[in-house]
């Protein structure tokens, strides 16, 4: 991918990204305000994090990870006809192991949401609206898996605009389930349960045409002895827990806040909504265009090409991560109160997920660094060393759980304060070892060009933040709901204009962020 064309394709997906991540607000505000934290909604936020989960583990992590850097090699080592049967083998592996998964978990959903959500065991009401809950949303991953599937072919021959545009729908089927089709039922949140799954079909029949412009909408045929099939497994296997910590760590919170009081998963929810738009917006999206430029690099030799790929992401990553994790600890509760205090969900809930996104605002720099650490192991298709480094941030996480939720309860502050701050450490635990390796075997270091850049960021950033805790004491609480927003808005622009002047002042400028 020529370098031009590789910010050109960050731009194309951080754009569809930043459409799907304001819809993805709206969807938030609306779900909140019309069946506010707790009870039902924690019910609905617990079945769906299940099959999300493993969307994230299986298709979009390891998948992806394992799947991009062989169909790569194929591209340029093989023919047509080859690169079709790698698909239509890989296609019909997916669908059978996915179609069993989906039919065991519909089958036994007391048995899963027993496991993941232990504490509703004790409510019967609410454990059984969340497992019937599970059977609607679970076939979610079958068609969402399937389009992860044809995202990453279509991401290799640098086509990012349909599988970018995916989630978008998504958001649209729960908002039209939440505002139009819930009072049609008995129990309305199960109207989301059914725009889950549409939704994820949707989203896996808008990447066909694409698929069959490129010639490679093939049908799928099972061989577990095809040898590509076979490498995609074995780099697989590792690779689930080498990209997907992050997710492993957050629905360990579930698990733990499902038997804190009512309420804690859907604060913990909000709160990571929040942190999640800077890192779906520049994280994801500089993770998603970087893995084929770097597997195409590694399949022809190019250490030079490699290096500055990982180099020209970290800058980016950096220039986004250091301020957005700023400006979220010190907006938190503005943001909670403009955007989600209406309806159902109450200042207290307000205060309680401002809370968490406190806490977890200081990982968002560490879970973006992930997004472009783990992809340069992955296309090199080394997955031993990211699944060692996964294993640590696991148990860090729980060491972490235990210890901060502790002094939580020591303090006599509410505990999802802790989960959340667990997940800020062990975010810093994995992007750290994964630097780590990476420096100690020489394929990628930060070099001397950079203190000047860490300086510069550090010193607009202060800016930033002074800007920031000079405007809130005039933020309007006492306001209607537009007004707020209309001054968070102000807030983040004024922060933004002052972050990108400083940055000027310091002799930054645009071009350092060319790629090379």
């Amino acid at each position: 991918m020529a370098k031009s064309r590789l910010f050109r394709s960050t731009m194309v997906v951080s754009s569809m990204t930043m459409l799907s991540r304001v819809l993805g607000l709206l969807r938030d505000v609306v779900l909140l305000g019309v069946f506010g934290a707790g009870g039902l909604m924690d019910a609905f936020l617990v079945a769906f994090k299940i099959p999300n989960f493993l969307r994230r583990l299986f298709a979009e992590g390891a998948f992806s990870q394992a799947f991009v850097p062989v169909l790569s090699e194929y591209k340029e080592k093989y023919s047509l006809q080859q690169v079709q049967i790698l698909v239509s083998r890989t296609s019909g592996a997916l669908l059978l192991v996915l179609s069993m998964l989906t039919v065991l978990v519909i089958l036994i959903a007391p048995w899963v949401v027993t496991l993941f959500a232990p504490g509703f065991a004790e409510q019967p009401d609410k454990f059984a609206i969340t497992a019937e809950l599970l059977r609607l949303t679970f076939p979610y991953l079958l068609f969402i898996s399937m389009t992860a599937f044809a995202s990453g072919i279509l991401q290799s021959y640098g086509r990012f605009a349909a599988p970018a545009f995916a989630p978008v729908l998504l958001n649209l089927c729960m908002i039209g389930g939440a505002l139009i089709f819930a009072p049609m039922f008995d129990t309305p949140i199960m109207a989301l349960g059914y725009a889950v799954a549409i939704a994820g079909l949707l989203q896996f029949l808008i990447q066909l045409p694409q698929l069959w412009q490129q010639k490679l909408l093939v049908a799928p045929k099972v061989d577990f002895k095809h040898e590509g099939v076979r490498r995609i497994l074995k780099l697989m296997l590792p690779a689930i827990f080498g990209v997907s910590v992050t997710q492993i760590n957050l629905l360990l919170n579930t698990v733990f806040a499902s038997l804190m009081i009512g309420g804690s998963v859907s604060w913990l929810y909000a709160a990571e909504r929040m942190s999640e738009l800077p890192l779906g917006l520049i994280g994801v999206a500089i993770g998603t265009v970087i893995l084929p430029s770097l597997s195409k690099s590694e399949a022809q030799k190019d250490d030079v090409s490699f290096k500055k790929t990982i180099d020209w992401a970290a800058r980016l990553i950096i220039l986004v991560g250091v301020p957005a994790s700023a400006a979220l600890f010190i907006l938190a509760d503005v943001l909670m109160q403009a955007l989600f205090l209406r309806g159902e969900f109450t200042l207290r809930d307000s205060q309680m997920s401002a809370l968490a996104l406190r806490s977890m605002a200081g990982g968002i720099l560490g879970f973006m660094l992930i997004k472009i650490f783990a992809p340069a192991f992955f296309a090199r298709q080394d997955t031993k060393t990211p699944v060692k480094i996964g294993i640590i941030s696991v148990f860090a996480n729980m060491i972490f759980s235990v210890v901060f939720i502790g002094i939580f309860y020591f303090l006599e502050m509410p505990l999802h304060g802790g989960l959340a701050l667990a997940t800020t450490g062990a975010a810093f635990v994995n992007a750290g070892l994964l630097y780590y390796f990476l420096y100690q075997r020489e394929i990628f270091r930060f070099g001397s060009h950079w203190k000047k850049l860490f300086a510069q960021f550090a010193i607009a950033t202060s800016a930033m933040v002074a800007a920031l805790y000079v405007m809130l004491p005039y933020f309007p609480t006492d306001e209607a709901q537009w007004q707020r927003i209309i001054a968070l808005l102000v807030m983040c622009a004024v922060g933004a204009a002052v972050y990108g002047v400083v940055l000027l002042a310091t002799g930054f400028r645009p071009r350092q962020l060319k790629h090379g």
